[in-house]
């Protein structure tokens, strides 16, 4: 399914959490955490201003990104769970895609 988010949202697939700790203990499903990594799919056109211009995004389809833990809205397309969120719940850019 395509999808394009309006204005200044993007869609983001969680990055896979890790299954064991550095010390090899594995972690049960019960008590990992959600991660906050993830990678965009897809970006809108980007904020529209007061003054009426178009401001484009900074984050491109293909970085990886941290975000919120509690941030953006949930959703599922092909099966798959993906997050749509605001660029500003957008708290860093880790990796880029050139």
């Amino acid at each position: 399914m395509k999808i394009r988010p309006l204005h200044d949202r993007l869609v983001v697939k969680r990055l896979a959490s890790q299954e064991t700790t550095k010390g090899g203990i594995i972690i049960p499903d019960t008590a990992k955490e959600k991660p906050i990594e993830g990678k965009v799919v897809a970006v809108g056109n980007g904020r529209v201003l007061k003054d009426g211009k178009l401001r484009a995004l900074e984050v491109k389809v293909g970085d990886t990104v941290l975000f919120g833990k509690y941030s953006g809205t949930e959703i599922k397309l092909d099966g798959e769970e993906h997050i749509i969120l605001r660029e500003e719940d957008v708290l860093a850019v880790t990796k880029s895609e050139k």
